[in-house]
């Protein structure tokens, strides 16, 4: 049977965003495909999608810009009528040395990853909360949960999106919505590419399943948390890390 939920997720144009934007679409779900500079890898996924009978939408925008979140928002509304589902996945990351981390270094990463998070919540939570009913998963990283060497700043601004998840999740129980975070842990995407080799080997050996994981492990843990089987889990942090970190 179809669903008639809408998700919206966002840097959906490759990776982890990626394949949760096709599971989605693949279950029924209309569907709004955020993407910002990556114009030719979101259009080969919405036309991929249409050519599969999925219902969806290329929505442009730059999530630490709350202007073009609301203006995104507004389409998705108008043309589905609601959203259901919000997928905070759009993120940056980089690897620097702490003190030559420049204030416009720190101030992307934020940008990005906490203050886009904190848009897209707020932008959304007026249809979910009118509803009585949404579902909020937020895509921080392993690193949020422990630190990482050379990430201070995407360390840190992953960690404030676990913060945010916690404290909405209680703020908006009482009108029926769940927010949660996923927290992956070293996944194979374009954001990984720039390890070599040895670096690759290195980390599967650290994981007990000595594999990494794949967008489409997140995917599945974003799906379910998504879903009425998931209805009474909230302000959780799960980590698909293959043991990484236990």
């Amino acid at each position: 049977m179809e669903s008639k939920k809408t998700v919206l997720v966002t840097g959906a144009s490759r990776g982890i965003g990626k394949e949760t934007a096709k599971l989605f679409a693949h279950n029924g779900y209309n569907v709004a495909i955020n993407y910002r500079r990556s114009a030719e890898e979101a259009e080969k996924l919405h036309e991929q999608l249409l050519s599969e009978g999925c219902r969806v939408i290329k929505a442009r925008a730059d999530v630490s810009r709350r202007d073009q979140v609301d203006d995104m928002v507004s389409e998705i509304l108008e043309r589905f009528g609601g959203i259901d589902v919000l997928v905070n996945n759009a993120g940056v990351a980089q690897q620097k040395l702490f003190q030559d981390i420049s204030a416009d270094d720190w101030d992307l990463i934020f940008d990005v990853n906490a203050r886009g998070t904190f848009n897209c919540c707020q932008s959304v939570l007026p249809s979910m909360i009118r509803n009585k009913r949404g579902k909020i998963i937020n895509i921080s990283s392993v690193w949020g949960l422990t630190g990482a060497s050379c990430e201070v700043h995407y360390s840190a601004a992953k960690a404030a999106v676990i913060g945010l998840t916690k404290a909405l999740a209680k703020e908006l129980g009482p009108s029926n919505i769940q927010v949660n975070c996923v927290a992956p842990g070293i996944i194979r995407t374009d954001m990984n590419s720039n390890l070599d080799a040895l670096t690759i080997e290195e980390l599967k050996s650290a994981t007990p399943l000595g594999v990494l994981g794949t967008p489409r492990d997140a995917a599945e843990l974003i799906f379910f948390l998504a879903s009425d089987r998931a209805n009474f889990i909230t302000g959780q942090v799960i980590s698909p890390n293959g043991g990484f970190v236990i």
